[in-house]
């Protein structure tokens, strides 16, 4: 249904009358609009749907002024606010197709988000959430459902890596949703948008999109090892040069835990509730650019190879690898995930 544009007095008199309203398309949980204002063109953007709409709200509010504060731009820029409708207006940025090698130039951006966040800024969105102990269960129970032995010290692998995600270290700006589309290529360089799910933790866990399949996004892309290893240094490097610090050079735990959440296998409207991996054994089912039990034996496959020398996480290598020869023979027809955007 297309809705009227909101733009209230208090609007008007902060940024003029808007004229030549368009509706964009945009997720079932926000209306989106380009106008042309006075002084600019911009968009407004109204966050609606659920009952967390003032919370991702007020988590993109505090996202885009945190990230505001970069010295080479990660964001556009926040023109004007109506907490009481939800309203953000925000600069209008034109968007260029993005180059091949375009999860490089992402990686850079992507770091200078997340160093826009300081320590002092605990508190001022919610810490990062991993996977948990129903996680894990359910997980457990997929391999048993493919018929694929779990190895005794599978289960406490798998608790330890729960605990090391919960006390990862951090305080860097997450986007919560990086995704191909929420990633604006200008002229001027790589811009995010849309922080609805914004929240602090360790960098590594977004870094780990890149090799993992951007695992709660619609468009799922499988980069070579050489562009994954550039844009990984691209990373580590803008990361040095902004804050003067080191990251880490591990992503192993970052692309398990995201193997684990059945919830990347939907989009965002579907995930509280069901436990979608139960479903794989009985359907696939579409979502953008990858069916879920694509989507699986591509993390299957990363997280099997990540861990083979890991000593902390060996037995889960043995079971991911298992568990993706036994998806492969049951469905022989499963393809690759695609290795470019669309």
């Amino acid at each position: 249904m297309w809705s009227r544009l909101a733009f209230g007095d208090a609007l008007r008199a902060e940024l003029g009358s808007p004229r030549r309203a368009r509706r964009l398309s945009s997720s079932p949980r926000s209306r989106v609009w380009r106008v042309e204002l006075p002084e600019t063109t911009a968009v407004v953007k109204q966050v609606v749907g659920g009952h967390d709409a003032d919370e991702r709200y007020a988590r993109e509010v505090a996202a885009l002024r945190l990230a505001a504060r970069a010295e080479t731009p990660v964001v556009p820029a926040l023109l004007a606010t109506d907490p009481g409708e939800r309203i953000l207006v925000l600069e209008h940025l034109d968007h260029r197709r993005p180059a091949a090698d375009w999860i490089v130039d992402y990686a850079g951006g992507l770091a200078r988000l997340h160093a826009t966040a300081r320590p002092e800024d605990v508190g001022v969105l919610p810490r990062w959430q991993g996977p948990d102990q129903a996680d894990i269960d359910s997980f457990l129970r997929l391999a048993v459902a493919l018929e694929v032995p779990v190895g005794p010290g599978v289960s406490g692998e798998l608790h330890d890596l729960v605990n090391r995600l919960d006390r990862a270290t951090g305080h860097a700006l997450l986007h919560g949703d990086p995704c191909p589309g929420n990633d604006l290529h200008t002229a001027t360089g790589i811009r995010f948008i849309d922080f609805e799910q914004a929240s602090l933790g360790s960098g590594l866990m977004e870094l780990a999109y890149l090799r993992i399949g951007f695992p709660t996004c619609w468009c799922v892309t499988s980069a070579s090892e050489p562009l994954l290893e550039r844009a990984e240094s691209a990373y580590r490097d803008v990361w040095r040069a902004t804050t003067g610090s080191e990251t880490e050079d591990d992503l192993t735990d970052a692309c398990a835990g995201w193997l684990l959440r059945g919830d990347g296998l939907v989009e965002r409207a579907h995930r509280e509730g069901t436990d979608h991996l139960a479903r794989i054994p009985h359907r696939d089912w579409k979502w953008g650019t990858a069916t879920a039990r694509q989507r699986l034996v591509h993390r299957l496959g990363v997280v099997s190879r990540m861990t083979a020398d890991h000593a902390s996480l060996s037995d889960m290598s043995s079971l991911s690898a298992a568990m993706r020869r036994r998806m492969l023979a049951r469905w022989p027809g499963l393809q690759p995930v695609p290795t470019k955007r669309p």
